[in-house]
């Protein structure tokens, strides 16, 4: 297969794109419509009385971990549903006809340094969905015995994961940390402004980076810092009060470079996967995309009524995903500048959001006590996981590396056998090792939260594997090494905390 390329997209004279767009822009904006319909709908307050109205249409008066509101909401959709089967919401007086025909949309020119950038993220993306797409249709053809057998001997692991150690981190709480690609080193921010790196899983420090003035909200990683990119380089992003946005090498503590542009804090960073970008969530309601190479803004993208506090990146490098305290999450396509889909079903704000590594689902995590996880192909939300009893401050899919770091198996020498034969073997094995390991990158999940606690979860049925309690009430972050072999927590009490699987050497 021909790699997809933006050149090749647009001169494919089988492509139908621009048809199937129209019938994927019509389907949003009927349900953009429904919603607009169903909001102003007269559904009681009372739930007793919202109850009553369930039961009267024939549906579950309650679900599993189903709220008040929740239940309301669920009301509202399905009272707009027999709607439009009736064909009511055709049904439009002039006023309401003529206030949308008076609707206009508006449009912001863009620098061309913004054209640029977007072409360059299409064409980015595009090989990198065609990969993910034939990798998934292999996973497809797996025997469900196969299926099986990965998910036990994973989940088995998971549910080994035990403390292996606590370090005091900083003298204020740790906000935020993320371990390093290599998995060696494990970055944390604090509110007292500086960024750390630690030697993992000895917990020694190894350098500090000072040059934020106030609370680091966020740190990031470039993603091929430790692997292939040079120490002088950039390896990585931290955001903080002070409205700054600072790149950082790993053989200096003082910042590479400093932007600014928000008008307050910065919350959460975020890497492109491509090196060449990094997005900043702050409480100026905006989330801004910067030029690596050149330390300037590209973009500035409002969107939030409140103050925005995480951002996050697709795998791919297409889509962006942003979360504010006005309990919204927005799904930005990059190349075009759209929304491509708008997370609404949280009453309380969001403070983590997380692409899936199979580039369509997200989950986030708010301040309602809940995950909630999004599927972009439906539009909706898949499922609500009723997690913590306190806020969920952080959500991390675990991804692995693309190549596993494989260990023998046991200590045996093959005496007998050809080398050929030998060599088979191994191959065989390796193919395994490298299938399984595949199979296992978003295969689970770990979330954080301000009851104490660290869990991990399946990223398919969605049920618990483990709770991992830590030293702390509040818990802020939360991270997974991309080798399977450790997870980390930062907690309000200034201290990190690592966990590993029993009877694992790390």
């Amino acid at each position: 297969m021909a790699d997809l390329t933006f050149d090749t997209l647009m001169d494919d004279g089988n492509y139908m794109g621009s048809e199937r767009a129209r019938m994927e822009n019509k389907v949003i904006l009927d349900e953009l419509e429904r919603k607009k319909k169903a909001r102003s709908m007269a559904v009681p307050t009372d739930d007793n009385r919202v109850k009553a109205r369930l039961r009267e249409i024939g549906e579950p008066i309650t679900l599993f971990g189903e709220r008040a509101a929740d239940r309301r909401d669920r009301l509202i959709y399905v009272l707009s549903q027999i709607n439009a089967a009736r064909g009511e919401e055709m049904q439009m007086d002039e006023v309401s006809s003529s206030e949308s025909e008076d609707e206009e949309e508006f449009y912001t020119e863009g620098s061309l340094e913004l054209l640029q950038a977007r072409r360059r993220l299409a064409e980015y993306s595009l090989p990198r969905a065609q990969k993910r797409v034939a990798q998934q249709r292999i996973h497809a053809t797996m025997p469900l015995g196969r299926i099986i057998d990965l998910r036990k001997k994973v989940f088995t692991e998971v549910k080994r994961f035990s403390n292996l150690g606590s370090q005091i981190g900083d003298d204020r709480p740790i906000s935020q940390v993320r371990f390093s690609p290599n998995s060696k080193i494990l970055a944390t921010g604090s509110w007292s402004g500086t960024v750390k790196l630690w030697n993992v899983p000895a917990c020694t420090p190894m350098k500090t980076l000072r040059g934020h003035a106030d609370r680091v909200g966020g740190v990031a990683w470039h993603p091929q810092a430790t692997l292939t990119q040079g120490e002088g380089l950039v390896n990585l992003v931290s955001g903080a009060g002070d409205m700054s946005v600072n790149l950082w090498s790993l053989d200096s503590d003082s910042p590479l470079a400093a932007m600014k542009g928000h008008a307050d804090r910065i919350c959460r960073v975020a890497f492109h996967p491509s090196g060449d970008y990094v997005a900043s969530a702050s409480f100026d309601t905006s989330w801004r995309l910067w030029d690596v190479t050149t330390s300037k803004e590209v973009l500035l993208q409002e969107g939030h009524s409140k103050e925005v506090y995480s951002v996050e990146f697709q795998d791919d490098g297409a889509l962006v995903a942003s979360g504010g305290l006005d309990a919204i999450g927005r799904v930005w396509d990059l190349r075009t500048g759209r929304t491509a889909m708008v997370l609404d079903g949280h009453v309380q704000a969001i403070f983590g959001i997380a692409f899936s590594p199979n580039g369509y689902q997200i989950a986030t995590g708010a301040g309602d006590d809940t995950i909630r996880i999004w599927d972009m192909r439906s539009l909706k939300a898949l499922y609500t996981i009723p997690a913590h009893v306190s806020n969920v401050s952080d959500v991390r899919f675990f991804r692995s590396h693309e190549l596993p770091f494989t260990k023998p198996v046991n200590g045996e020498v093959i005496m007998n056998g050809t080398e050929e034969d030998l060599d088979k073997s191994n191959d065989k094995e390796s193919d395994t090792v490298l299938e399984e390991w595949g199979y296992r990158s978003g295969l689970y999940f770990a979330s954080a939260g301000y009851d104490g606690f660290v869990k991990l979860w399946s990223a398919d049925d969605w049920q618990l594997l483990r709770t991992l309690t830590t030293d702390s009430g509040k818990v802020m972050s939360v991270d997974l090494a991309g080798d399977g072999q450790l997870l980390a927590s930062g907690t309000y009490n200034r201290n990190f905390q690592l966990f590993a699987p029993e009877d694992v050497p790390v």
